[in-house]
């Protein structure tokens, strides 16, 4: 999960730090002066309230997004009375987290970044809005279909595996199969491609994954 959120992170611009636990991640919350920490509740040595009530008690004033698979109320009323701005329940989706850090960001006054709109043939894609058009109408995507259309379209031109897509857009959730990756890019094909099974963009290479072009 944490090499998941990292690589996803990075691939909409902003620069990652990580920590396997809490004392390590209070340590560089400290040091690194980030615009942002996400906490996740169950780290182990110092668990993601007890490193935000700590952060708290510093007066240390950067925004926090808790990560929990605990849907009580309790905890999450908890996490917000110590002091985080925000959390997600797991299982999450990365539109929902990059949603979530981009908002957080924006009331603190940071940078919203990354990978904003691309074009594919004739059809111009908001990752900001969620919105896909082509000649003035609306294309409908799923939030996991976008999920794996950013991932695609982050990695032009690279060659992804099944394997790479299930730990990068899946990562966070029970774990689909590879026959899962061949569904979501076969509907993904149905809505941007003009022949769906003459692809131009999201192109299998056999034997490997696949590989998108612009």
């Amino acid at each position: 999960m944490l090499l998941g959120l990292r690589d996803n992170l990075e691939l909409e611009g902003y620069e990652v730090v990580t920590a396997s636990d809490g004392e390590d991640g209070l340590a560089k919350a400290i040091s690194a002066s980030p615009d942002l920490v996400i906490l996740d509740i169950t780290l182990p040595r110092k668990n993601g309230f007890e490193v935000c009530r700590e952060l708290r008690a510093r007066a240390n004033p950067t925004p926090v997004v808790m990560l929990t698979a605990r849907s009580q109320e309790t905890e999450k009323v908890l996490g917000l009375e110590l002091g985080a701005d925000d959390y997600v329940t797991k299982p999450f989706s990365i539109t929902e987290l990059l949603a979530r850090v981009r908002a957080v960001l924006r009331r603190a006054g940071g940078r919203p970044s990354g990978l904003e709109t691309c074009r594919i043939g004739d059809i111009e894609v908001d990752f900001r809005t969620h919105q896909a058009h082509r000649a003035g109408q609306r294309i409908d995507f799923t939030a996991r279909e976008f999920d794996l259309l950013r991932y695609l379209v982050g990695h032009t031109g690279q060659v992804v595996t099944r394997e790479q897509i299930l730990n990068q857009v899946w990562g966070y959730e029970e774990s689909p199969t590879t026959r899962t990756i061949d569904n979501f890019v076969a509907k993904l094909r149905q809505k941007i491609e003009r022949a769906p099974h003459e692809p131009e963009h999201i192109l299998t290479v056999h034997g490997a994954g696949y590989k998108f072009v612009g």
